[in-house]
């Protein structure tokens, strides 16, 4: 059975307040739609974890630079409702722009120190739009948890270090990256990349793999950084935004540590692919 599609925040109230009458737990899987397998694990892990679950839909006009970008995002509501039939969600929430964004909306939530760098450096604004939806949506679900791919790994980060110092009482919780079979990460952006450049597309995971590789072998970054870069523009990558080594807290590293992951951002065809791995 396909879930309930609620479009306002008074409907979603009235149904969140039941359940909390109840006394049942709530989780939330805030998406862009387009879903695909990896929305679907966190959906289920949320299910695991709680007793009702809310899959948010909005496509953000805040945290877009581009406005073709925005234009061209896939909308597929009516896919993502059935392939969410299989996770047992109870609620699909697809705002109306107005619920989020209403005539005079002037606030904006900003994170510093966690966004000035990796696709914050790349793209100005954009976790400013990202925090401040996402504050909207934990506060409008009142959700006990919150469920996000690390694919996103700055994402991640950013909306715990919001939830925290608002004091928005809810956990956030990261799950596995989950990827295709030739170990490109799964991404909504995916679909926009024509068949022949799809065929490129692994040579990011595999030369961050060999990297990892290097690295835990005692290589420093760099010395195996330029030859990296070197293979995925080979490979039929336009243009790489970055390939560094982090920190868990993304500082940046040229030797491993415990917790540090790689991460990396190239454009193939037009579409901007992101990527981690821990190393």
């Amino acid at each position: 059975m396909i879930a309930p599609i609620e479009r306002t925040v008074a409907g979603l109230r009235a149904q969140t307040s039941a359940w909390r009458k109840a006394g049942e737990t709530i989780g939330v899987v805030p998406t862009m739609g387009a879903l695909h397998q990896g929305h679907l694990s966190l959906a289920r892990a949320a299910r695991a974890a709680c007793d009702r679950v809310i899959v948010t839909i909005f496509v953000n006009p805040k945290q877009f630079n581009n406005p073709d970008d925005l234009k061209n995002y896939p909308r597929t509501e009516h896919d993502d409702a059935k392939k969410l039939e299989s996770t047992g969600v109870d609620l699909i929430y697809v705002p109306d722009p107005d619920q989020i964004y209403p005539d005079g909306f002037a606030t904006n939530v900003s994170v510093s120190g966690l966004t000035d760098m990796l696709c914050g450096a790349h793209r100005p604004g954009h976790f400013d739009g990202v925090a401040t939806v996402v504050a909207k949506l934990f506060l409008q679900t009142s959700a006990d948890q919150a469920f996000f791919g690390e694919k996103d790994y700055q994402q991640l980060q950013i909306v715990r270090r919001m939830a925290d110092d608002l004091n928005i009482s809810i956990d956030v919780i990261g799950c596995p990256t989950i990827r295709e079979e030739d170990g490109l990460a799964m991404s909504s952006r995916n679909l926009l990349i024509s068949d022949r450049a799809r065929t490129k597309a692994p040579i990011l995971p595999d030369v961050m793999h060999d990297v990892r590789t290097a690295l835990l072998d005692g290589a420093a970054m760099s010395d195996v950084i330029e030859d990296a870069k070197t293979r995925i523009l080979n490979g039929g990558y336009n243009e790489i935004d970055y390939f560094e080594l982090r920190s868990a807290d993304l500082q940046l590293l040229n030797k491993t540590e415990p917790n540090a992951r790689l991460f990396a951002a190239a454009w193939l065809a037009g579409v901007r692919l992101i990527d981690n791995i821990a190393v």
